[in-house]
């Protein structure tokens, strides 16, 4: 692909990120190009969100589980940025609103923060432990939706895996205290439960995952760096936000957040 056509739907996406709207030609054979054209769409649409003012805090796993591979129609995980200015404290997002995001969704995750950087094909779980600094619990928000109409890998890759914020709770464990198998992930809404599953259900297990996107880093002469975050992939499928919803996230021997979802007031 031209690098003219990767910048043109670079700029595309980056649009749609902002505008929630994508104004540019939906005919596009967008499942036609390739997944590292894909990536390298997303690469350049990282460069746009850098040249205005922001900048990469970590990545993401999306597609992990069984349950969201199912929803989406997809068979393989993908790799996406985490922002700056996206990733907010849990101590000070209390509400959000779900209108500010094109059909609103969200997923319970791990958020990891490296320690130390990391590079490597096939690393074992005493040397992806080592790596991590500490745990917290999570919640990603998305734009759960996808401009050219059904799923496809390619679009979830360039448009940075539908990724939308990322909420972290206060809580901090050391890796050293979970099994990153065993633990439960749990999504209560207005007091009710929602899902739960376990961390297995995140490719055999968040670690893997982190695993995965090194080697995914690594083939691309990259390495994960000190500081950055990384959340891993969530065991169940997105939840839909769309009404006045208190949400709480707990995940076993890590910790939990609750979020207040409500419609913007208007002026």
């Amino acid at each position: 692909m031209r690098p003219e056509t990767i910048n043109g739907l670079a700029r595309n996406f980056f649009d749609a990120f902002h505008t929630k709207s994508y104004s540019a030609d939906l005919s596009f054979p967008i499942t036609g190009i390739s997944l590292e054209e894909a990536y390298a769409v997303q690469e350049a649409v990282s460069e746009l969100r850098i040249e205005s003012g922001d900048a990469v805090a970590g990545y993401k796993v999306g597609c992990t589980s069984p349950a969201i591979r199912a929803q989406l129609g997809l068979s393989e995980p993908i790799v996406g940025r985490l922002f700056e200015r996206h990733v907010h404290s849990a101590l000070q997002t209390k509400e959000v609103f779900y209108g500010d995001f094109v059909n609103c969704a969200i997923e319970p995750e791990l958020v990891l923060r490296i320690r130390k950087d990391i590079e490597g094909e096939n690393l074992s779980e005493s040397e992806l432990i080592n790596s991590i600094e500490y745990v917290s619990a999570g919640l990603e928000l998305h734009h759960f939706h996808f401009w050219f109409g059904s799923p496809s890998s390619q679009e979830l890759i360039c448009s940075n895996g539908i990724h939308a914020g990322l909420i972290v709770g206060e809580e901090r464990v050391s890796p050293a205290a979970l099994t990153f198998r065993n633990e439960s992930f749990e999504v209560w809404r207005n007091g009710s439960l929602v899902t739960r599953a376990v961390a297995a259900k995140i490719m055999r297990g968040p670690l893997h995952s982190l695993r995965w996107l090194i080697r995914h880093l690594t083939q691309k002469q990259q390495r994960l760096k000190a500081g950055s975050l990384v959340i891993p992939g969530s065991p169940g499928e997105l939840i839909r936000i769309n009404s006045d919803t208190e949400v709480a996230v707990i995940i076993e021997r890590v910790g939990q957040l609750t979020t207040r979802f409500r419609a913007r007031p208007t002026a």
